[in-house]
């Protein structure tokens, strides 16, 4: 009985290529107990291999956070077999906007302690009693308001090529970062404005909304689904889209388009440009946003010295990597003192 992945992405890719067959990328998300994990996290495994699905997906005891492509003619098996599992029936599927067959190469199913690293102890307060879920025609409406305050529950990198009109967006590298700070900053404002929240897929602000909660703030709400159900409900229903740029989003595709704005500049020129990558030095591997001129004359790496070095045979690169973790750089996404123009 295989439970794990055992192909490479390479080798994915190729069966990829040879299959011919539209897939679904898609993600979603629910909060509840889940009591032996590891039997929760095998089963899954074996069920949606069989299906062919590919994706990260985390189980901890408070719940499950997936993203993940599904082959388009394997959909509605795929669902049933959510809606068999009783908490996942007829949990919110969002589906992303822009697909692509390679957003996901391998099919990883962990168990963690949390499914999104909060850092909060979830003893201390009411992780049900959340904020007001709202639709994007209610969102729409809410911010307008002069007495709301909007704020973006994601890290800078993801806020740099997209965001709202109007909203906050601090400038953390971590979810748990965000909390003190904009508790902090808006401890002003607990009783008299409303504080919207909104995140990609809306896991983020179903916790931060029940924490602000218990840290006094009365009127909280978030919007449901995040960006990506925000923008499939623009579209459908011919709403006002108030968001500007990219959404970003933890698969291949990097990011998907939510409106023609460039919000945010090549970290190497300064250009108008929205498109990340990772430096092709694999030592390095930093995210960051350049565009197809510096592309070009940077060997799609971030620094001279990471050029040079991609430019070694593989062996030699590979050797120079031996003994050695990868810079710290790779967990400080966006930020590096060799980016001239990180925003």
């Amino acid at each position: 009985m295989q439970l794990y992945n055992k192909l490479s992405a390479k080798e994915r890719a190729a069966l990829i290529d040879d299959a011919g067959t539209d897939r679904l990328t898609l993600s979603f998300y629910k909060y509840a107990h889940i009591g032996n994990t590891e039997i929760f996290r095998n089963h899954l495994f074996i069920n949606w291999n069989e299906l062919d699905v590919l994706g990260r997906i985390y189980v901890a005891n408070e719940g499950i956070n997936g993203q993940l492509s599904v082959p388009a003619p394997n959909f509605n098996a795929f669902k049933e077999h959510l809606d068999s599992i009783t908490f996942l029936e007829n949990v919110r599927l969002n589906i992303a906007r822009e697909q692509d067959v390679k957003s996901f190469l391998k099919l990883k199913v962990k168990v963690r302690k949390k499914i999104v690293a909060d850092g909060l102890n979830d003893d201390t307060f009411d992780v049900t009693n959340k904020g007001v879920h709202v639709d994007a025609e209610k969102f729409n409406q809410l911010i307008e308001d002069p007495d709301t305050i909007l704020v973006d529950m994601r890290n800078h990198y993801e806020s740099e090529i997209g965001h709202f009109k109007g909203a906050i967006t601090p400038d953390v590298d971590t979810f748990r970062d965000s909390l003190d700070i904009i508790e902090e900053d808006l401890k002003e404002h607990k009783e008299d404005k409303n504080l919207v929240m909104y995140c990609t897929g809306g896991i983020r602000c179903e916790k931060a909304s029940a924490y602000y909660k218990h840290k006094g703030f009365k009127k909280v709400f978030q919007l449901e689904g995040g960006i990506i159900e925000y923008a499939r409900q623009v579209e459908e229903k011919g709403l006002d889209n108030k968001y500007l740029g990219k959404n970003f989003v933890f698969d291949h595709r990097r990011s998907e388009r939510i409106s023609d704005d460039i919000i945010s500049n090549c970290h190497q020129c300064g250009k108008p440009c929205d498109t990340h990558v990772n430096c092709a030095n694999e030592a390095c591997h930093l995210l960051f946003i350049q565009c197809p001129e510096c592309a070009a004359k940077m060997d799609n790496c971030c620094s001279v010295e990471c050029k040079d070095i991609n430019s070694l045979p593989y062996e030699e690169q590979k050797a120079l990597r031996k003994g050695k973790g990868n810079s710290n750089k790779i967990f400080k996404k966006g930020r590096s003192e060799v980016l001239k123009f990180k925003g």
